[in-house]
């Protein structure tokens, strides 16, 4: 288990000296607050978390954000702050009795010298729910300091006994200037920066720092790879080097955390808001990140009937051969159909009168129960229905002139219940006047 401080108590508390072969992300790592970039709006003069730093009285918290954001470094300026025994590991390879190991070493300090021990865990969203029920007793009796870091939002991952007595931080993608500074300040610093840098024009670090989606540590790394190639070829860093370095953008998605969730909601949302390319874009995000295509579909056909609905009822059959597509064909083909069954779905004209018809019967129906229908529209069929009344008098529409009935269908006394409301857009203006004419003729018969 690597740690960053010695953990003898005995020993001098230190910052280890970065060497020459880590990679560039690690030397430049920052060692104090105001070598830290970003994440000013939980780190600003005066905020909780900058106090609790440089107090040297951290407390425990997860830091939700993701790669490249600073998570690690932070756990680290805090642990020097404090001169705590800092203890790290990652959840993907530490179980039950790794953490149980630290917790022991963390109470033989306590005993021995009363020093600290700061805890941090690297994607604590690994840690089954055993696991972290490992941790608790040590955070609640202040045994240990628990930095959790995570990519996955933290309420859906981890344990709520354990967020109960963490205070939650969620960290940002740096900005592209934010990123440049952090490449530029590599190329100048001949200790722990690049090494016999090339020259490195402003456009290659401004491609480098816009590329990189805000995780410095993928700028790091490509700068240096590129500052590798350009050295060997004896030339200066060009965007092309650059471009060759930093390769394609991973996309960060999890189909089972809160990014699955995010950006469902945002093709739900711009495809109900009529942005096509919005609409485009996010499910690129979802393909590219690998989303079930058929959770795809099956959103689009229930956006075809709760956003569109009846202004262009053609959006249903869309949405459905588009799943049907997708079972036929699948990927990579079927992206297609979905590609154009997004941009009808964004372009077609908003209804939810629909739903909102559903919602208020429903509402009713919860609220006073479920009224009878009139006799004369109940069930006939049964031997001694007609005795009972049921179906007697129905006035079947299709031997009138106009094939509407002018009979009251509603249960007694909710005459006048009116819930589908159609818009004037699309084909439901169509279906607007029908209603309207259809009310003008059952008020004119009285029902």
């Amino acid at each position: 288990m690597e740690r960053l401080f010695d953990t003898d108590d005995s020993a001098p508390r230190r910052t280890p000296v970065p060497r020459e072969d880590e990679p560039l992300a690690a030397r430049m790592r920052p060692r104090e607050l105001g070598d830290f970039i970003g994440q000013e709006h939980v780190l600003g003069p005066g905020s909780a978390l900058r106090t609790a730093i440089e107090s040297g009285e951290p407390h425990s918290m997860i830091l939700y954000g993701p790669p490249g954001s600073g998570k690690t470094t932070l756990a680290r300026i805090a642990a020097a702050h404090a001169g705590a025994a800092f203890e790290e590991a990652s959840a993907v390879n530490a179980g039950r009795a790794e953490v149980k190991a630290v917790i022991q070493r963390a109470e033989e300090r306590r005993r021995g010298s009363g020093t600290a021990s700061l805890f941090f865990l690297d994607e604590i969203h690994r840690f089954n729910k055993a696991q972290q029920d490992t941790l608790l007793p040590a955070v609640e009796e202040g045994l240990v300091v628990l930095i959790g870091a995570t990519t996955e939002n933290p309420y859906f991952e981890v344990n709520s006994a354990l967020l109960s007595r963490s205070q939650i931080y969620e960290l940002v993608p740096l900005t592209s200037e934010q990123v440049a500074e952090l490449l530029r300040r590599a190329l100048a610093d001949p200790e722990r920066g690049v090494a016999d840098p090339p020259p490195v024009p402003d456009e290659a670090i401004e491609f480098l720092a816009a590329r990189s989606g805000g995780d410095a540590r993928a700028a790091y790394n490509a700068l240096e790879l590129a500052s590798e190639t350009a050295r060997r070829l004896g030339e200066a860093v060009t965007v092309e080097l650059a471009e060759d370095a930093m390769q394609k953008k991973a996309v960060l998605y999890d189909k089972g955390g809160d990014k699955h969730y995010d950006y469902i909601s945002a093709w739900i949302k711009a495809t109900r808001g009529s942005d096509v390319d919005a609409s485009v874009y996010y499910l690129a995000v979802m393909l590219e990140g690998g989303e079930d295509p058929r959770f795809i579909a099956r959103r689009m056909i229930v956006l075809a009937s709760e956003d569109i609905g009846n202004a262009d009822p053609r959006a249903l059959l869309v949405a459905v051969a588009a799943a049907q597509a997708v079972e036929h064909v699948g990927l990579p083909e079927a992206a297609l159909n979905l590609s154009q069954a997004a941009a009808y779905l964004a372009l077609a004209p908003k209804s939810n009168a629909s739903t909102t018809a559903l919602s208020r019967a429903r509402g009713d129906v919860r609220r006073d129960g479920a009224a009878d229908p009139p006799p004369y529209l109940q069930d006939s069929h049964y031997p001694g229905a007609q005795q009972l009344g049921r179906g007697v008098g129905y006035e079947y529409p299709h031997n009138l002139p106009d094939g509407v009935s002018d009979q009251s269908l509603m249960p007694a006394g909710m005459e006048d219940r009116r819930y589908y409301e159609p818009t004037e857009r699309g084909f439901e203006a169509t279906l607007r006047e029908r209603l309207v004419s259809l009310l003008r003729k059952q008020r004119k018969s009285g029902n």
